[in-house]
């Protein structure tokens, strides 16, 4: 009888929960519609940073739209901007929002003359200068690719528009038509995210190397959307290849996030055996390595399994892409490492072989797990054959690193490759591993050095997000990304670039550039997991010149907290408090 009444009672909660819902959820429509993990908030501008020539006579109350506001248009007339076109010409404002972001613009209006609405050309720029430029400008490359940034739209009388899905910090609003005046109420940023706490956390006694610790962050959190992207302006896809360095940061940063698998099986779902990700062969060995480092953070095992057939189909063919001597011959498409090393062809040779033996490592210890000794062995006798193959990197700073990394070539070797010539010739992306063959290399200092060379500047130019590519060669008489280009400097953002991602196309929040984070957090905390699910983690910290370095890393059993001060002997002492279920060695 007991069980009967419960019967009913789960029965009508259903019904009264089904009764609840709008009308087009009725009748399993739930079921059909689709929800995603991001949240939206509202933002006023922090600055003008500019205003039309006209602006005297033009614009009135500029400054009312930097206070916050409520969202609702009304009746009451007080408190507006005015934005007037006449014979002194039309009015034309930038605003900035302070850092950053992913998603619109929040217009809300008044009541303007005639009750008609009124048109206003808007252009979402990630530098100041993109967001003065013209999609007509195309020697400096401003494009509406992927993402709409430029375009004109009408804004209603007495209300709300609400528009814009695209990376940026700036936004210009121009009025279009003659003889209108348009009164504005609010002018808000719609900032789309992830609401998700930093677990994670860095700070040493370099301020520089925790301002790059948290920039590396923020730039992975606005690229993880409903799919983890590599950059929020562009190309807004899920890149497997981009998304390793991503990872690495989601995992020291976020912890365990449903992103990464869902990102995961999205490539995976589109690239049909024997087909590779995105068509480069290097995607798919990355997806291998993605799945084993993400494994060794989690320890999903059941998410693990559900890979199991496509991963052993997969290196099965990796492992056939060794020719007599001992030499991958991997093909199916582009052969590629980063953009900056493509021209490099002895160079890309010498980095897919490096990777290769990565890869298949990871595959074997993967097969291990997934009791597949057949595919584990295969990846094994493989690898044998690989090491005994050593191919020049040419100069590549790329190869030299996925070789030091392999062991192809002794860290000390990869490390001389990297570390000549500073840092020229580094990459956003590759830079990650050519930090890690640095530390493999025992260079802690040097790749300390080398991150406050190459991501600092970055900063000092205004960036609040890591870019698609930097070149220290770029930094003569250069320009910040945050103000009016002043005469007789150079616009980094339009004049730059190369590949794909030449002049205002550059994306300035590319996931693939956070590479210094999981970096800092692995070699100067010391925070090595070293069995699947973070159940063994290795403390070892390197702090080289620094004199202290804290933080906290996110795992399955709960947030680790280590601290590492240098004594005036100059031995660290170290504390760690770790979570029940965390062995610690050292």
């Amino acid at each position: 009888m007991q069980k009967f009444i419960l019967f009913i009672f789960i029965v009508l909660v259903v019904n009264t929960a089904e009764a609840q819902l709008p009308p087009v959820f009725s009748k399993g429509r739930a079921a059909q519609s689709r929800t995603e993990a991001t949240v939206r908030r509202y933002l006023p501008p922090v600055k003008i940073e500019w205003e039309s020539e006209n602006a005297a006579t033009n614009i009135v109350n500029a400054k009312q739209l930097l206070q916050p506001g409520i969202g609702q248009a009304d009746l009451s007339g007080s408190n507006l901007c005015i934005l007037k076109s006449n014979d002194k010409g039309k009015a034309g404002i930038l605003f900035d929002f302070g850092k950053e972001l992913q998603g619109g613009l929040q217009i809300i209006t008044d009541q303007s003359r005639g009750g008609k609405p009124i048109r206003v050309r808007l252009r979402f720029g990630e530098s100041v200068a993109e967001a003065m430029s013209d999609v007509a400008d195309t020697a400096k490359n401003a494009t509406n690719d992927h993402a709409m940034r430029d375009y004109i739209v009408s804004v209603p009388w007495l209300g709300k528009l609400e528009i814009g899905n695209t990376g940026f910090r700036f936004v210009r609003m121009d009025l279009v038509d003659d003889n209108v005046e348009l009164k504005l109420k609010e002018v808000n940023a719609i900032f789309v995210f992830r609401d998700i706490p930093y677990l994670g956390s860095f700070n040493c006694s370099d301020t520089l190397l925790n301002k790059i610790w948290m920039t590396g962050a923020y730039t992975v959190h606005l690229n993880m959307q409903d799919y983890l992207w590599d950059g929020i302006k562009r190309d807004r896809l899920v890149w497997v290849g981009d998304m390793h360095p991503e990872t690495s940061t989601i995992a020291a940063v976020f912890g365990d996030n449903d992103v990464v698998p869902k990102s995961l099986d999205e490539a995976r779902d589109i690239t049909p055996y024997p087909g590779y990700m995105a068509g480069m062969v290097s995607y798919s060995m990355w997806w291998i390595i993605i799945q084993h480092d993400w494994y060794m953070h989690n320890g999903n095992l059941s998410y693990l399994k559900q890979q199991k057939s496509y991963l052993a189909k997969l290196l099965g063919q990796l492992s056939e892409k060794i020719d007599k001597n001992d030499s991958e011959i991997l093909d199916g498409g582009n052969r590629f490492l980063d953009w900056p090393s493509s021209p490099n062809v002895k160079g890309i040779h010498a980095g897919l072989q490096g990777m290769l033996i990565i890869t298949l490592n990871d595959g074997a210890e993967l097969s291990d797990i997934l009791k597949d000794p057949a595919t584990a062995k295969k990846c094994r006798a493989v690898v044998a054959r690989l090491i005994k193959n050593v191919p020049d990197a040419n100069g590549s700073k790329q190869a030299a690193a996925l070789m030091g990394l392999a062991g192809l070539i002794s860290p000390e070797k990869a490390n001389s490759i990297i570390s000549a010539n500073g840092v020229h010739d580094f990459s956003t992306y590759f830079g990650y591993y050519m930090l890690q063959a640095k530390a493999k290399a025992g260079d802690y200092q040097g790749a300390m050095d080398a991150i406050k060379n190459f991501w600092g500047p970055m900063l000092s130019l205004g960036a609040t997000t890591f870019w698609e590519d930097f070149n220290i060669d770029w930094l003569p008489n250069a320009s910040r990304i945050d103000e009016l280009v002043p005469e007789g400097k150079i616009d980094i953002h339009s004049k730059y670039g190369a590949f794909c991602y030449k002049g205002f196309r550059h994306s300035l929040a590319h996931g693939w550039a956070s590479g210094p984070t999981p970096w800092l957090t692995e070699h100067v905390l010391g925070i090595k997991v070293l069995a699947p699910g973070c159940k063994v983690i290795k403390i070892e910290p390197h702090l080289g010149n620094l004199t202290f370095a804290e933080g906290t890393f996110p795992t399955p059993y709960g947030v680790l907290k280590v601290k590492h001060a240098k004594m005036p002997n100059g031995k660290i002492k170290t504390t760690v408090h770790a979570p029940a279920g965390v062995k610690i060695v050292s």
